[in-house]
């Protein structure tokens, strides 16, 4: 974090704007190996499942870990939390440093996070068998996602998300389904429609009623000249 922190990144950001630096030369390249934040200064009323939804406004969160006091389980106010795709760091250290949440002005900036043996990434679960064990309210070690529904506010939202997604990729299928079962009816009456044209000229009947028709148009016109 540049020292000083919210009050540096605020000033970096300004004089990167009034320099005009292209994003590639931006001090958050820096930090392109890795898609961890840092969250400090957090007020600790805060459950993992606030956190990511504060941070997911700019991104899709993948893993967090919320530190806790390892004889109580309560937050001890910071947090690492990783994003799915790196570039939401920019956006969420840029836009949340220094944000008022609870009337505390939190800390935000990237961070190189290394997994503690046997944590996975994961936002569906806490980690907290070095800090305790508990989550302080009754929350087993590791919480499934379907086990958070009522406290943790972003899984429903993720989950309903996901929800959405199938359901338009299976309307999209249908709609394929359909749109090729169409095409192959309408090509299946333009063939229809070509075999009969082509039995029509070559059968003999049909050339025979055409010569016949031909000749009663020729005849008339003979006895309207003789007449």
């Amino acid at each position: 974090m540049p020292p000083g922190g919210s009050k540096s990144i605020a000033a970096l950001n300004k004089a990167e704007l009034a320099a005009c630096v292209a994003p590639s030369a931006s001090w958050h390249t820096d930090y392109r190996d890795t898609a961890y934040i840092y969250i400090g200064n957090l007020p600790h009323a805060l459950s993992e499942g606030d956190i990511i939804t504060i941070f997911s406004q700019y991104g899709r969160p993948v893993h967090i870990h919320l530190a806790r006091d390892k004889e109580t389980g309560k937050s001890r106010g910071f947090a690492w939390l990783k994003y799915y795709d790196q570039r939401s760091t920019d956006l969420a250290v840029d836009n949340l440093d220094g944000a008022d949440v609870l009337g505390r002005g939190i800390k935000v900036d990237h961070a190189r996070y290394k997994l503690k043996e046997g944590e996975r990434e994961t936002v569906g679960e806490t980690d907290q068998e070095d800090e305790g064990g508990s989550d302080g309210r009754g929350g087993t070690p590791e919480r499934r996602v379907e086990d958070v529904d009522n406290e943790d506010p972003m899984m429903g939202y993720l989950r309903e998300r996901e929800r959405e997604r199938k359901g338009r990729d299976a309307l999209r299928k249908r709609g394929g389904r359909d749109a090729s079962r169409r095409r192959r009816t309408e090509k299946g009456r333009d063939e229809s429609r070509r075999r009969r044209r082509r039995r029509r000229s070559t059968s003999p009947l049909g050339s025979s009623d055409s010569d016949e028709r031909g000749y009663r148009r020729r005849r008339r016109r003979s006895d309207s000249i003789d007449s």
